[in-house]
């Protein structure tokens, strides 16, 4: 192993975590010391799996690492993570980065007192029909998104707007880039004591406005977003990788090879104008694989945070607000 190797351990190692240690184990500059998890034989298993030691208590493992991620349940993030901190360890954290805002703001708080990073995992920030899009120059006006998936048993300790609207959240934050201004939002409670569905309608101050639409009751999964902006449409389907846009443009502007005329030319306030249709070269990538390694090169100053603590408190605050609406209505 490399000098500048960061010494990692992971604590919680089912469902999500185990994946955590499985590319750590990969991952160059990455030392993967061992894991922790309230199961021990389930740890001793992943751990073994990939050639690592399961630890018997959490407090062992954090003195011998640099840096952690924490995939428990979220009523656990705030707790695990102030150990962390207080150890001076890095802390990677799945969404939502905690359960309050006020637990998100002592966590901060104490990061920058401790010269610790904290990286949140908004994992969609990293789909590939996503990032596609880095490209263009975006500044869409009205966004729609929809989250849709069957029920399962998992997940279920939050409702459906941190566990799966957050998502979205998150990437909205980061196409706008704007202050909220307004949100209106509704939702049910259904199958579960919590809400299942829910909807919100999001003002931005720069005058952009989202729709989004999460539900865990829903026949069939479901991850779309559509752009709207002067000239340009684009439809992103994050759960197959598809990404599609269509602009509106000038007959003399140089045709790119890859799109599609959709319009014979028209005249519009005297210019010759074409609607094109281009379906974008969307290339499969391990989205946490590519989270985790820019976790490990953050820590180096290598690079800067996908998605900062500050991030994913600023998505946790959006989505509280929402929550708080849809119980009130619902009361």
């Amino acid at each position: 192993m490399r000098n500048d190797s960061i010494k990692v351990g992971v604590i919680g190692v089912g469902h999500l975590g185990q994946h955590h240690v499985k590319h750590y184990a990969s991952i160059p500059n990455a030392e993967l010391i061992g894991v922790f998890d309230e199961n021990y034989e389930r740890a001793k298993t992943i751990a073994n799996s990939y050639g690592t030691i399961a630890f018997k208590d959490i407090d062992s493992l954090i003195i011998k690492t640099e840096a952690v991620s924490i995939v428990t349940p979220t009523k656990h993030h705030a707790k695990i993570s102030e150990r962390c901190l207080l150890k001076n360890n890095h802390i990677f954290i799945e969404k939502p980065i905690t359960k309050t805002l006020e637990e998100a703001d002592r966590l901060l708080l104490l990061a920058e007192e401790k010269h610790c990073l904290i990286q949140v995992g908004h994992i969609e920030r990293l789909n590939p029909a996503l990032t596609a899009l880095n490209s263009f120059d975006l500044n869409p006006k009205f966004i729609e998104i929809q989250r849709l998936a069957p029920y399962t048993i998992r997940g279920t300790d939050v409702p459906v707007v941190l566990d799966l609207m957050i998502h979205d959240i998150d990437i909205l934050l980061a196409l706008v880039a704007f202050p909220v201004k307004e949100i209106n939002a509704t939702g049910l409670s259904i199958l579960t004591n919590s809400v299942d569905i829910a909807h919100a309608r999001i003002n931005f101050s720069n005058g952009t406005v989202a729709s989004v639409l999460s539900s865990r009751i829903a026949k069939d999964r479901q991850r779309k977003i559509k752009l709207f902006q002067k000239d340009l449409y684009a439809t992103i389907d994050l759960l197959i990788g598809s990404t599609e846009i269509y602009r509106v443009e000038k007959t003399s502007e140089k045709n790119k090879g890859n799109e599609t005329l959709m319009t014979k030319p028209f005249i519009y306030e005297g210019e010759k104008k074409i609607i094109s249709y281009e379906k974008l070269n969307v290339i499969p990538k391990d989205a946490l694989w590519m989270e985790l390694e820019n976790f490990i090169k953050s820590i180096q100053g290598k690079e800067t945070p996908i998605v900062t603590g500050k991030d994913g408190r600023d998505a946790l605050k959006v989505a509280l607000e929402i929550q708080d609406i849809i119980i009130k209505d619902i009361n």
